[in-house]
């Protein structure tokens, strides 16, 4: 490697997993999330990469947009909407699809003046009381659609703890959306013909709730083949992991027994210890709550942390591993080391571990 560190993004990994997440829901369309940088993974590239999706799923019409000038033609579906009038032409112009969840967007459209004809996703709230219209607020927001004559108008919930097992949240959701979707359903089939379109399955629900599957999937952290269950890894899903963190060493020392390393002085030396220092920190998306011992691999072994994560840097001891030289590579995570379990070692979920990898760190894209 010739950066000193760098994200690489495995582009076979990523088509595999969407060809795994289509053959484990054969009659649903997918819908790739691809928001927040491609967790990580780079927008652009990402989804290129993944345009055998039905769709692409971005948070914010800036995302879609960035989509749109590399000239990505895919449906792309603004999974936040759009906030003003500003914001909805724009989302004309770039033919994008508005999910629809607050009675201030349905007034935004039943103001617009426009000749573009919308795909909207009316998004219904079944308890993660975060966005979407209650059920029983839904079906006047609905009407109010419909008598707008968009292309289409679909339906659309947001699961809270799919990935939980032992939850009956998911059964609880689902008793407040099941009369909601029969009855809209019914509404749709008599003034049109047409079968209601739903969307409900996020990754979670693709590998673990199969009856929820419905039109339309929207996998996130699956396509990059990342487990959403605690404890588990995405290849025990048959999914590859995409990214692969790796880093220089860029320097390799002695510290005597008892001094210390790093900042506020958390490890201390019980040995004679030979550190590598690795061009890897919370500058580059690392967290400071790696604690002492998470592993790293450097040439294929694994050796533990010492100290506290630097804005730039992290130090790692080798001193079992004598043959360590600076040029040297350092996985952070990778197929090898799963992100799933350096994120359970820092406290949190591989999303954010991945969502942290910043600007500042090169991509590069490969395929078998």
């Amino acid at each position: 490697m010739t950066a000193l560190i760098r994200a690489r993004i495995d582009g076979s990994a990523l088509e595999h997993n969407l060809r795994r997440l289509k053959a484990l829901a054969p009659r649903s369309r997918v819908m790739a999330v691809v928001k927040a940088n491609a967790y990580g993974h780079g927008l652009v590239a990402t989804a290129q990469i993944l345009q055998a999706a039905d769709a692409l799923a971005v948070a914010r019409l800036e995302e879609g947009v960035l989509l749109r000038e590399a000239g990505i033609r895919n449906r792309i579906v603004l999974l936040e909407g759009v906030p003003d009038a500003r914001q909805l032409s724009e989302a004309a112009r770039h033919q994008f699809d508005l999910v629809v969840h607050e009675p201030g967007a349905v007034a935004l459209l039943q103001d617009w003046r426009g000749s573009h004809r919308f795909d909207l996703w009316l998004k219904v709230d079944t308890g993660m009381n975060r966005l979407g219209f209650r059920p029983e607020e839904a079906v006047g927001a609905w009407e109010n659609l419909r008598a707008l004559k968009p292309r289409a108008l679909r339906l659309m919930t947001h699961l809270a703890a799919a990935d939980h097992a032992d939850s009956n949240m998911v059964a609880s959701q689902l008793a407040r959306f099941d009369p909601l979707r029969v009855q809209l359903a019914g509404r749709q089939a008599g003034e049109s013909g047409l079968s209601l379109e739903v969307s409900i399955a996020n990754s979670a629900a693709v590998l673990g709730h199969t009856a929820l599957h419905a039109d339309w999937i929207r996998p996130g952290i699956a396509l990059y083949g990342v487990s959403p269950f605690d404890g588990a890894t995405g290849a025990q899903h048959g999914l590859r992991p995409a990214m692969r963190l790796e880093a220089a060493v860029i320097a390799v020392r002695e510290v005597p027994v008892g001094e210390t390393v790093g900042y506020a002085c958390r490890w201390r030396a019980t040995r004679t210890t030979r550190l590598a220092i690795v061009a890897a920190g919370y500058g580059d998306g690392l967290l400071r709550s790696f604690p002492d011992g998470t592993p790293v691999l450097v040439n294929g072994r694994r050796a533990p942390l010492a100290g506290r994560v630097s804005m730039d840097m992290i130090a790692v001891d080798v001193t079992d591993l004598p043959e360590v030289k600076v040029g040297d590579t350092a996985q952070i995570w990778g197929a090898e080391l799963p992100v799933e379990q350096q994120a359970a070692a820092a406290g949190t979920i591989a999303y954010e571990l991945l969502c942290s990898v910043r600007q500042r760190v090169p991509r590069s894209y490969e395929r078998d």
